[in-house]
């Protein structure tokens, strides 16, 4: 259990402001995390690593010169929200661009996507690094697609080494994803871990059993069997890291790894050497030679009961990073080389900004976009019963009320934001803030993320054509499916809006936006009434996937409907 907490909807807060008040010369707290105390040279790139809290040193512990620039940390093995991320990402910027790093969850896929959304359409360069290095979790040829576990440390540590070496955003988002694809790890669970104030663990593992390749949230593994010795854990886990091996000289492969066998909580240190003891002589009988191995709690998850080996398969440029100082609260190597670095006093701070500049030819059409706002909140209050009837059959019942929270307050962001003389850009991207804000969940953040995505369209010093409209819309769509990961078939929003894109690049010729919209809405809301006869594979309906049969995904009806109010409002 977890027995130190006060409010337990507090403690992943007040864990995070007692690490900055307990490190104050190398972190700092800001909204959603921390960022380092002292300055950045100006023009390098940021890394800005994140996740759940729960699982310390990961990742605010990880903050500081030669790894992370700054650690958006949600609630408990919660994703960051987008504001989160974009808060700490804004504090850690400093004209070099941004990097955020994550593990390959869906939350923070959405969350992390959003923030970079709102920043790429402010000017920010920014990258994504999704670390994948759970080989239960996937086939080795999608190795992209696999779940982040223990893997976060090393392909952080040698990409914020990289960034310290002088690598501009191109060349640390290359060493990231090299980084990435270098690395395996492998774990297994004894038992499960408490959240604060909870009296039962999250899961748990039958007694005198382990849960061979369980996640660190619970996520279903392989298999149970019986708890072996430690040496027959420390072969199970080495056969399974080794088995995805790369050739000899392969990219510079020479048989040289880093090694990280990591505790979850509450495996501790003398466990942990035990098992490493059978590790290194395996590794010596492969020839694998271990490069500065660590050994100890790195990616932690409360106080759960297990394990995890990981290894990344090195190359001279990677070993060279891996092996560099770091200096940061939770994680240090070496000694940085002596430089001054001065402590910051200046922080970035929501709603400090000023509007941004802007002509009469945005203002007006900024004025055109609150109109739409103001339909879709009229149209999604009108339809909020129906949308939760159909949602409740096979969902949790909260679609209509989430669509007319987030409108609503999209609606309201962007007549303030024209009150204050923004232009287009900067109206749709506070309204795409405010919808996710007040929407929450899923379908907020990708309504969100459209949003702000369609503003990066727009431009603060210029009016919009027709061509403009429709090119924000499929910035919009893009931006839902990136982020979503859904495709057409996986019943979500997309089986509505992937064909609607398609019709709408047919059928607009250059004038004819509001015609062209019309139709492709009519072939959005066929498709959306066809997904009654799919069983739904992503989102929360995946649950109960065949309970769904028979009703149609509420997201596929909201977007057709709206899409059909939009084109009819541009021709009136």
């Amino acid at each position: 259990m977890t027995y130190l907490f006060n409010d337990p909807s507090d403690f992943a807060a007040q864990a995070v402001k007692g690490l900055a008040l307990s490190h104050p010369e190398q972190v700092a707290m800001v909204h959603g995390g921390v960022v380092r105390a002292s300055e950045t040279p100006k023009g390098q790139p940021a890394l800005v690593i994140g996740g759940g809290s729960g699982h310390y040193p990961a990742f605010a512990g990880w903050v500081g010169p030669g790894m992370g620039h700054g650690a958006p940390c949600g609630n408990i093995f919660s994703s960051p929200s987008s504001s989160q991320v974009y808060s700490v990402a804004r504090n850690a910027e400093n004209g070099g661009g941004v990097i955020l790093g994550f593990g390959n969850y869906a939350g923070d896929v959405l969350h992390f996507g959003a923030a970079a959304e709102k920043l790429r359409a402010e000017g920010v360069d920014v990258r994504i690094i999704k670390v994948s290095d759970d080989i239960i979790s996937n086939s080795p040829e999608n190795h992209r697609d696999r779940r982040g576990i223990a893997g976060d440390l090393p392909v952080f540590k040698i990409a914020g080494a990289a960034i310290e070496a002088g690598a501009d955003i191109d060349e640390a988002e290359r060493i990231a994803w090299k980084a990435n694809d270098a690395t395996r790890s492998f774990g297994l669970a004894f038992d499960g871990c408490t959240l604060p104030g909870a009296d039962e663990p999250l899961f748990h593992v039958e007694e005198g059993q382990m849960g061979v390749g369980l996640g660190i949230h619970g996520e279903p593994g392989v298999r149970d069997e019986p708890i072996g010795t430690a040496d027959e854990i420390a072969t199970l886990l080495v056969e399974g890291v080794i088995a995805e091996q790369p050739e000899r000289s392969q990219e510079g492969y020479e048989g040289r790894a880093a090694v990280i066998l990591n505790g979850l909580g509450t495996v501790k240190y003398e466990e942990l050497f035990v098992v490493y003891t059978k590790v290194a002589e395996l590794l010596e009988q492969h020839d694998i030679t271990p490069v500065r191995p660590e050994v100890g709690e790195f990616v932690t998850s409360l106080d759960m009961a297990g394990l995890s080996l990981t290894l990344v398969y090195l190359d001279e440029e990677l070993e060279q990073h891996w092996l560099a100082p770091v200096d940061t609260p939770a994680y240090r190597r070496g000694a940085m080389p002596q430089q001054e670095r001065p402590r910051r006093t200046d922080f970035w701070e929501a709603g400090t900004d000023e509007v941004p500049e802007s002509t009469e030819e945005s203002r007006e059409v900024a004025q055109d976009i609150v109109g739409v706002l103001d339909l879709f909140e009229q149209v999604c209050a009108r339809e909020e019963a129906e949308l939760g009837r159909i949602d409740a059959i096979a969902g949790d019942g909260d679609h209509g009320q989430g669509m007319a929270y987030g409108s609503k307050g999209a609606a309201a962001a962007a007549r303030a934001a024209v009150e204050d003389g923004a232009g287009a850009r900067t109206v749709l991207v506070r309204a795409g803030e405010a919808w996710s804000e007040s929407a929450g969940g899923t379908s907020g953040a990708l309504w969100g993320a459209a949003l702000i995505a369609a503003g990066g369209v727009f431009d603060d010093r210029e009016g919009s054509e027709q061509r403009t409209v429709v090119d924000a819309i499929d910035a919009g769509i893009d931006a839902v499916q990136r982020l979503g990961g859904a495709k057409e078939g996986d019943k979500t929003m997309v089986d509505a809006a992937a064909p609607f894109r398609t019709a709408l690049a047919e059928k607009f010729t250059g004038d004819n936006a509001s015609e062209a919209i019309v139709e492709a809405a009519a072939v959005a809301r066929k498709a959306a009434d066809a997904t009654a006869d799919i069983t739904a594979t992503l989102g929360r309906s995946r649950v109960l996937g065949e309970k769904s049969l028979g009703t149609p995904d509420p997201g596929a009806i909201s977007f057709s409907i709206l899409m059909k109010e939009l084109g009819e409002h541009l021709a009136s």
